[in-house]
């Protein structure tokens, strides 16, 4: 068997545990907004963040804001943060962050995407789903603009 193919075998990833970490839901204008006419704006803000808990365990957490506006008034700001514990074992440097940028993020997503519907649904707005987000394609681009951010400041050091 090849080096390569023994390396395989050996990689491990294991979801050990899903949670909610932070949970927000407000409200600011009630209950004037309810008598306005409903021609929302809508914002959602995501982000990712990688802890290192050991050498073969991170915890990813993924960070949603959803603020809804009327009228430019804040009709209701709904924040979930779903973290999961993820064990990985067994992968080259160079797989290690997409799995960590874009995989697991991608497991979180549809918790967080029912959350945020949840709250919203119980603030007595009408329903509200996330649509599919591409983190494969989100990492990539992150990853351009801290290439682009290492070589400017290279350059100004020159």
């Amino acid at each position: 068997m090849t080096d390569a193919k023994q390396d395989e075998q050996n990689r491990e990833f294991t979801v050990q545990r899903i949670y909610t970490k932070d949970i927000s839901f407000e409200t600011p204008n009630s209950p004037a907004v309810f008598q306005q006419e409903w021609k929302p704006e809508t914002g959602v803000n995501l982000n990712t963040e990688v802890n290192k808990l050991t050498d073969t365990v991170y915890e990813v957490t993924l960070s949603v804001t959803v603020t809804t506006q009327v009228e430019e008034k804040t009709a209701y700001l709904a924040e979930v943060k779903q973290a999961g514990i993820f064990s990985i074992n067994g992968f080259p440097e160079q797989e290690l962050g997409p799995l960590l940028g874009a995989y697991c993020p991608n497991q979180l997503f549809p918790y967080v995407r029912e959350a945020i519907s949840d709250l919203i649904i119980k603030g007595s707005f009408p329903q509200m789903v996330l649509q599919p987000v591409n983190f494969d394609m989100l990492y990539a681009q992150h990853q351009q603009e801290l290439a682009k951010k290492a070589q400017a400041e290279s350059e100004a050091q020159h």
